[in-house]
Order: structure tokens, then C-alpha cells, then sequence
């Protein structure tokens, strides 16, 4: 049997660099300025709902799930918030790495800078390069290397698209300088986690929002008398988390979250099914699998994902079943690039497939232009963009190589192999 080396060498060594929270809009923007020329076009590769890190890098490298959306959750066999800003103080520890596709990294930034990109963005992304750089260069030639380099998220969030632009191109040169150093065999992998909103953004009210319906948001849910709700606040993210002390209080809860200006939509489990709820209206998603993933979208009121018209489409090509069902396939091909990318799966996923330990009672998907977090981070970092939400701006990470044409569209559970294999 061969080894993970041998098999490595039986293709291109590989460079594979995760660019953190570069869009794909962004980078096919540097590339019609001349950078990356070494690489053929982006593919736009569909980070899953909520777009946030360690939920996307688990998924595109089939790695183990993170316990949260963030490194602040809420942990459903304590009942109460865990991890939280202590996860970027010191060292890395075993408990301070969420997912083992970081057991992979052959070079990641320290600690530190995590947190110190949102303040000193210039220093850091700088020394994060060059610091990537080094290590590569230095490393043993003849096996692939990984590296994830978070400091072009800090500079999107920070400092907005103009002063990505300028790190980009550094990132070109240090490419070009490995691709002369390592010979043209060297096969480079250029992708990031998620996309990004390109706006200014402004808080919701979610806390606010839930106390004026009776609900108390809490850090801990372990009084089950209470009508109680624990919404993690951390990164300042276009989703939310909503953890409820009771199942009861669920579609409750989901009900009065659709009022606040801001949430795009929520959604909570029904059995077997989503329910989906926004200002456009409610529908209920159901998948089956008999022969292959099978969806079915059935609006209540409204189209609260503008999927009527592609349903029609479906419908006139007779790709229905009896039940209203069509292939996953099909549902795919039809909404890949659509305002909601790939809707169906990503967002029924999100509540039925294990993306994190401890999956949300109800999901939050703010509109472009609003966020949610810990509001101290929020008084000293000027929001430029962020993600997090099922939009396409977020959804829309990207992939590209040097030496192949990847498909234009690619989910994130389909990634691993492009990446790894």
C-alpha cells in the first residue's frame, strides 16, 4: 500500500494556501488586474450556512466538526456559553483548536494575531506573509504543504476591499518568487472559507428584540422553568445563533425574530423538516433519500427565497416526482448562482447535517448591511464588511489552481478532493 507521500509524489507537490474570507468577486477582480496570472479562473467554491470558518475549513477538508459557529458557544451538555476571548490568549493549546483540519497546518498565524489583525491590520498581515513565506521556503521539498493565512479576513473586516487589494498584491509576488524557487511542478491551490459583504454594517437589536417578547437572554439555559434564550455574541457576524431552554419555545422564538429590522430569515427544525420564516413569508424544506438526496420546497406564504419561478422551470421540465420532490441534482444546477446559493441543501443542512457539536435550536440570517456580536469588539473595529449569512456575498468563497480548470461551482462537502486528493 502506498504511503501519503508516495502518493503525493505521484502528482505535482502542492501548495495548498487558504486565503481567509476572500471573496470570489474579489479575487476575479485581482486577476483582471493582472495578478495571479499563473493561475487558470476562479472557481466559486459555496461555503455552507452559517459562513463562518471553522464550519466551512471542516466541511472543504472533512475534518472533524468545531463545537460551535465561534470560538464563544453555547454548549448543550453544560447548558451554558463556553470558549469565548481566553481561546486567543497564550498559546495554542489542544482545547484551542476547534476543528483537526488545524492538525493539517503546516503554518498558521500565531495566537495573537487573530485578534490583533482588527487593530493593527497593516502590521499584521505584513508579518503574516512574510512569515508564511519563510516557512515554506525552508520546508522539506518533497511533500505538500498547507498554510491558512487569516489575515486578509482582518483586513476585509477592518479596513475594507482597497487595502485587500494592496496585500494581494504582495501575496502575487511571493507566489511568483515560490513558483521560480520551486519549478513549475509545483502545483499552487489558491482558496479561501467564505465570502464577504463589500458594505457597511450596522448592529440588530436581537437582544433587545427577544426581551420585548418576554424571552430572557441568557448565558446559561440549566433553569428549564424559564423562557429563556442564549444567542452567542463574538465575531461581528450577518447570522445569529438561537439556543432555547425548552423545545417548546422554539417556533416562538423563531416568530419573534422575524420582526427585528435586519433578519433576513430564520429557521428551525419541524420533525424531519426546516421551517423557513422572513418577511417575504414561510415555507417548509424536506429532503428524502431514496435513491440519492431528494428536495422539496413548499411555500406557506410568500416565496420567502425567491424559488418560485425556478420551481416552475423544474416543474416544466418534468423533473418533479408525484410528491413535489426534485433531485438534489437538479435543485443544485438551477441555484447555484442564484441570491441564495444552492438554497436548499445549504440551508436544510444546516440544522440536519453535523457541521458543529452543538447545532442551534434556530439559525438567524441578517440582510447585507446588519451584523450581530459582542458589542466591545464593536466599539473599536470600524465594520467595513463581514459575512456569516446565506447570501451570496458570503456563500461565494473561491478556488483556483495553477495547473488545472476546476468546475465552475463546487459545495463545500465536494471540496476535499480537489483540495487534498
Amino acid at each position: 500500500m502506498q504511503t501519503e507521500e508516495q502518493r503525493h509524489l505521484a502528482r505535482p507537490r502542492r501548495l495548498l494556501l487558504c486565503l481567509d474570507g476572500v471573496p470570489h468577486e474579489l479575487i476575479q477582480r485581482a486577476q483582471g488586474r493582472g495578478l495571479f496570472e499563473l493561475f487558470n479562473p476562479p472557481t466559486r467554491l459555496l461555503s455552507p450556512f452559517p459562513t463562518m470558518t471553522n464550519v466551512a475549513l471542516s466541511a472543504m477538508l472533512g475534518a472533524s466538526p468545531p463545537a460551535g459557529y465561534e470560538s464563544l458557544y453555547f454548549d448543550r451538555t453544560t447548558q451554558q456559553l463556553q470558549g469565548g476571548i481566553r481561546k486567543y490568549l497564550g498559546r495554542r493549546t489542544p482545547d484551542k483548536i476547534p476543528s483537526s483540519y488545524m492538525d493539517e497546518l503546516d503554518y498558521q498565524e500565531p495566537l495573537a494575531f487573530e485578534f490583533l489583525i482588527y487593530v493593527a491590520a497593516d502590521t499584521v498581515w505584513r508579518s503574516d506573509m512574510q512569515r508564511f513565506r519563510e516557512d515554506f521556503l525552508n520546508a522539506p521539498q518533497r511533500r505538500d504543504y498547507f498554510a491558512f493565512l487569516k489575515a486578509t479576513d482582518g483586513l476585509l473586516h477592518s479596513r475594507g476591499p482597497q487595502r485587500l487589494a494592496i496585500a494581494l498584491e504582495s501575496l502575487d509576488a511571493i507566489l511568483k518568487e515560490i513558483r521560480r524557487v520551486c519549478g513549475e511542478e509545483t502545483e499552487i491551490v489558491l482558496f479561501s472559507d467564505h465570502g464577504m459583504n463589500l458594505q457597511e454594517n450596522k448592529r440588530t437589536n436581537i437582544v433587545t428584540n427577544l426581551q420585548r417578547h418576554g424571552f430572557e437572554v441568557r448565558s446559561s439555559l440549566n433553569d428549564q422553568g424559564r423562557r429563556s434564550v442564549c444567542v452567542p455574541a463574538f465575531g461581528l457576524c450577518s447570522y445569529a445563533a438561537a439556543y432555547c431552554s425548552s423545545e417548546e419555545l422554539v417556533p416562538s422564538v423563531a416568530d419573534a425574530l422575524i420582526e427585528e429590522p435586519g433578519v433576513d430569515f430564520v429557521v428551525h427544525r419541524d420533525g424531519a423538516a426546516v421551517i423557513l420564516s422572513g418577511e417575504r413569508g414561510s415555507a417548509r424544506i424536506e429532503r428524502r433519500e431514496p435513491n440519492g438526496k431528494w428536495y422539496r420546497y413548499t411555500p406557506v406564504a410568500g416565496d420567502p427565497l425567491k424559488l418560485n419561478s425556478i420551481a416552475k422551470t423544474i416543474s416544466l421540465a418534468g423533473h418533479f416526482d408525484s410528491d413535489g420532490f426534485a433531485p438534489d441534482s437538479v435543485w443544485f444546477s438551477t441555484t447555484k448562482s442564484h441570491e441564495y446559493p444552492d438554497a436548499l441543501n445549504n440551508i436544510y443542512s444546516s440544522l440536519f447535517q453535523h457541521r458543529v457539536k452543538h447545532t442551534a435550536d434556530v439559525l438567524i440570517s441578517l440582510l447585507d448591511g446588519y451584523y450581530y456580536g459582542w458589542s466591545p469588539f464593536g466599539r473599536f473595529v470600524t465594520l467595513a464588511a463581514t459575512h456569516g449569512n446565506a447570501l451570496r456575498s458570503s456563500t461565494n468563497a473561491f478556488v483556483m489552481s495553477t495547473h488545472r480548470q476546476l468546475p465552475e461551482f463546487v459545495r463545500a462537502d465536494d471540496a476535499r478532493e480537489l483540495l487534498r486528493g
